[in-house]
């Protein structure tokens, strides 16, 4: 029980120093690294709903989510206004990065993605595993791999490109939003879908009887990315992450979303 306690204990603390965060003043940033970083005069940030890593919305509780709460200390940190900007689909958030039309997305870092926006250090790392429909017979992630076995990937995402790759057996199924994946389990068009453990476990809640596979079949690795051309504000991009990490906001971000099996980068 003391481990519990001093556990929730630490989890209240961090918001606490979270919440502290965001009520204070903006820093003393040059000029210059806000226009690159903030051009339009605020800062627009690329989110997703339905998962805690970027966004989640409550009607009672209001927004949520790692990305969410980081991309307002980081408008903080510029001085700048903070606009979230909130897509139906990661898909359409990494497109809106790589065009300009957000300046800055916390995401899955990627080598193919890298080929389209820059990214900072990592500041989350998250176990990557699978969520079982009701009633399949399959018992553990070695189960996966099989013929007639469908597998749900959000398209265009990480995981898309890593399972289309390795999966020799499944057929793997592209899911357009990942709001649609809890019908689609229980409809039967997908047997199972793949992501980080931190969204299976929001998906679980909405998808009665499925269950997540113990194991792992890879790691995200979370990051800021911003647009191609805005060279000159990464330094602090960079040391804005160490910042964040060092100070335990990312470890609050993580406790005020609720997200499981996911640690601050080291």
């Amino acid at each position: 029980m003391a481990t519990i306690g001093n556990r929730v204990a630490a989890q209240i603390a961090a918001i606490a120093l979270l919440a502290a965060a965001f009520a204070g003043p903006a820093m003393a940033v040059d000029p210059d690294i806000r226009q690159v970083l903030a051009p339009s005069g605020k800062l627009r940030v690329g989110l997703y709903p339905g998962t805690p890593t970027s966004i989640l919305v409550s009607q009672t509780e209001g927004p949520r989510g790692v990305g969410y709460d980081l991309g307002k200390e980081l408008a903080r940190q510029l001085g700048v206004p903070y606009e979230p900007v909130v897509f139906s689909r990661n898909a359409e958030v990494l497109e809106a990065v790589k065009t300009g039309a957000v300046d800055a997305a916390f995401t899955n870092a990627s080598a193919s993605r890298a080929k389209d926006m820059d990214f900072g250090p990592s500041y989350l790392e998250s176990d990557l595993g699978y969520l079982v429909a009701k009633d399949t017979a399959i018992g553990g992630p070695d189960d996966v791999d099989v013929k007639g076995i469908r597998v749900g990937v959000t398209a265009s995402s990480s995981s898309d490109a890593a399972l289309s790759r390795d999966l020799k057996n499944a057929e793997v199924v592209r899911v357009p939003a990942i709001t649609l994946v809890p019908e689609m389990l229980a409809s039967g068009k997908i047997n199972v879908f793949a992501t980080n453990k931190a969204t299976l476990f929001e998906l679980a809640v909405q998808a009665p009887g499925a269950k997540i596979l113990e194991g792992r079949w890879g790691v995200e690795r979370h990051a800021i990315a911003i647009p191609k051309g805005r060279d000159q504000g990464m330094a602090f991009v960079r040391k804005f992450t160490e910042d964040v990490k060092a100070q335990g906001l990312v470890d609050a971000a993580i406790a005020r979303s609720g997200l499981r099996a996911a640690t601050t980068a080291r």
